[in-house]
């Protein structure tokens, strides 16, 4: 009997190890399918996506992707890798991404509102692409975001006001876009070069403590 109960406690053991090793690959999973489903979305001539392969326990062992000690997904970069598509809402789930370097690709569409659910972020590159569409107000969640760079892209509409609520925002840089309304004077746009501003015929210049319309000309 007891050799029994030492056989059933033994297997016990090795079935609550095997269920929590299956829970604490449930999130990774998750931030895997949304990767791929990024994958899916984009034209890879290049092949630099090759090694995404959805069938691991988690992304972090893919090309240009960067994981925490918790296997939770910090980097993706894919700066100047000849892609094409689109951006997917499914990135809003990277929860713990704290660099998105996507520049100097070819990437068309929108820039997903879901972007705005990932907290940690200190880095958002897209500069240098065909995005058009606006900026989200979303962004604006961003309490950790540095560097905002989305220049040259074909961008519309107004810079949104929720931007100047992101006190750690050093560099915004915005140029070449058709976007339209006034430059932004509060927070961090104070120390902002208009030059990060410049060839966007339909945006106005520096709001002048309200006397500019915030909608002016667009």
């Amino acid at each position: 009997m007891a050799v029994l109960t030492e056989i059933s406690v033994g297997t016990l053991t090795v079935t609550l190890t095997i269920l929590g090793f299956l829970a604490s690959s449930v999130v990774p999973n998750s931030e895997g399918d949304a990767l791929y489903t990024l994958r899916r979305s984009l034209s890879d001539p290049d092949n630099v996506l090759q090694s995404w392969d959805p069938t691991l326990v988690n992304p972090c062992t893919w090309f240009h992707i960067t994981c925490n000690q918790d296997n939770r997904v910090t980097r993706l970069d894919l700066g100047n890798s000849n892609l094409s598509g689109h951006l997917v809402p499914e990135l809003g789930k990277l929860e713990h991404l704290q660099y998105l370097e996507l520049y100097k690709n070819s990437i068309q569409g929108s820039i997903p509102a879901e972007l705005g659910n990932l907290k940690s972020l200190i880095s958002l590159d897209l500069y240098n692409n065909n995005i058009s569409g606006t900026i989200p107000p979303s962004v604006g969640k961003l309490k950790s975001l540095v560097f905002l760079r989305l220049n040259d892209n074909r961008l519309s509409g107004q810079i949104p006001r929720e931007l100047v609520g992101i006190s750690s925002l050093k560099v915004v840089d915005v140029s070449n876009n058709d976007l339209c309304g006034t430059i932004p004077t509060s927070g961090p746009f104070e120390h902002i070069p208009l030059n990060n501003f410049e060839n966007n015929p339909r945006l106005e210049g520096p709001e002048l403590q309200g006397l500019v319309a915030y909608g002016t000309n667009c």
